[in-house]
């Protein structure tokens, strides 16, 4: 085979014509005795690969006729554009080194969910989720990069815990050789200690929800990028979390339009994000709208079930942020807001905020200003039936320098089935862990 170095398939079309040296696995492949179609695929892209009889020996010609689906081949070839191939471009090969002739391919159109589910370290080398998986991993270094422009420091902190951070009814319990312990839901408890030595940070990490739900929008395990900071306001929340929303999906643009392309992607709401300032309205706003478009009666207090988050963002073209929720339905953290601390405990709300996704994907971020009284966070935390002893290395961050301060978790397989369109969140991540999926 000619030594010419190799280039990607993306390369070469960028090239458009003359003489290229291509190498990847067979996307699809017909043909005659006398001439054969390949679409080679890699990483990159796919091009349409032409092969005639007369340009072959017969014991090659005899291998290439045996090429199946994933079959891998490094080739070499003219390529030169034709608006009747897939991408546009066409290889005539000249030479082909044919690497593996695959097996039978298990992966076809009539499969079900799940028995395509088994196979999920094939269907990987989809053009769908090799696209996803792009634009997951452009999301996740617009996070990075949107965070350290601001100045934050990257903090981890422990995956297996003492206490759970949430409700203890959601969380995984682990053997922790004579202990029970937990797997982290977010790493909000240990993060708030840090920011007195390192002021703001943040952190993209794996967390654990032990939730027995099979929908649509619920993993087990999902990766949370969450940011603590310290001497802010609740109004500053909301900022960094538009901004950030705004950064990632302009960062999409930029990176991943063809991507977006093959999935076919209706990028309305998208544009909409970049372009435009969030709606914001409270908790009890939400209701009143809700009433009034579409007749929901919904108890003041109860927390906003998911028909009602979908029916809220229909009626907004980007993220709405929803605030002041009800005390009663959020987490022992959350910082009461000052207009109900004089009201009944039933009518208390807290400066807390959900940010809600267009067309119905529901809350992609939880945020809240966090309580200073380490006075309140223990009747909060004996009103839910927790253990003390469990929160004391907690109530120091409360008990030397206590400050006003505050952060936010963004669910990143929420974000990325919005900006990708997907029906299911299994598609936002490589290897999806459900109630139901544990391999492979």
């Amino acid at each position: 085979m000619n030594t010419k170095k190799f280039i990607s398939v993306k390369g070469a079309m960028k090239i458009g014509e003359g003489e290229v040296a291509l190498r990847g696995w067979v996307y699809r492949f017909r043909g005659s005795n006398k001439i054969k179609f390949l679409v080679l695929r890699d990483s990159t892209d796919i091009v349409q690969c032409v092969l005639k009889q007369e340009n072959f020996s017969e014991e090659l010609w005899d291998k290439i006729d045996k090429l199946k689906i994933e079959s891998s081949v490094r080739l070499v070839g003219e390529i030169k554009p034709d608006e009747r191939a897939p991408t546009g471009f066409e290889v005539t090969v000249k030479d082909i080194e044919i690497v593996h002739i695959a097996e039978d391919y298990p992966i076809n159109k009539d499969l079900n969910e799940d028995l395509l589910g088994d196979r999920r370290h094939l269907w990987l080398r989809s053009r769908k989720m090799t696209a996803i998986m792009k634009i997951r991993s452009t999301i996740f270094g617009a996070i990075h990069e949107f965070y350290r422009d601001k100045g934050f420091t990257e903090f981890q902190s422990p995956t297996i815990l003492s206490a759970a951070g949430e409700s203890g009814s959601s969380v995984f319990e682990v053997k922790y050789f004579d202990k029970k312990a937990y797997l982290a839901q977010t790493w909000q408890l240990h993060a708030e200690t840090a920011i007195f030595a390192l002021g703001k940070i943040y952190c993209v990490a794996p967390s654990f929800r032990a939730e027995k739900s099979n929908t649509s929008r619920h993993l087990t395990e999902y990766w949370h990028a969450e940011m603590e900071v310290p001497w802010s306001t609740f109004g500053m929340l909301q900022d960094y979390a538009e901004d950030l929303m705004r950064h990632v999906v302009k960062k999409v643009f930029e990176i991943n339009k063809e991507d977006l392309e093959i999935l076919e992607r209706d990028t309305k709401t998208l544009e909409a994000t970049i372009s435009k300032r969030f709606p914001h309205l409270t908790y009890t706003e939400a209701i009143k709208l809700l009433k009034k478009e579409f007749d929901f009666d919904i108890p003041w207090g109860k927390d906003l079930r998911t028909i009602e988050e979908d029916k809220l963002s229909s009626l907004y073209d980007t993220p709405v942020i929803v605030t002041d929720y009800p005390k009663a339905v959020k987490a022992f953290y959350m910082k009461e807001s000052p207009e109900t601390i004089d009201k009944p405990e039933d009518e208390k709300t807290v400066q807390g905020f959900d940010m809600i996704g267009p067309e119905g994907y529901g809350e992609l971020f939880g945020a809240s200003q966090r309580e200073e009284s380490l006075e309140v966070i223990k009747e909060n935390l004996i009103k839910v039936g927790e253990n003390l002893e469990n929160y004391e290395f907690y109530f120091d961050s409360r008990r030397y320098g206590s400050i006003p301060h505050g952060g936010f978790g963004m669910g990143v397989e929420r974000v990325i089935s919005w900006i990708c369109g997907l029906t299911d969140i299994k598609d936002a991540i490589a290897f999806p862990r459900k109630m139901r999926r544990l391999s492979p």
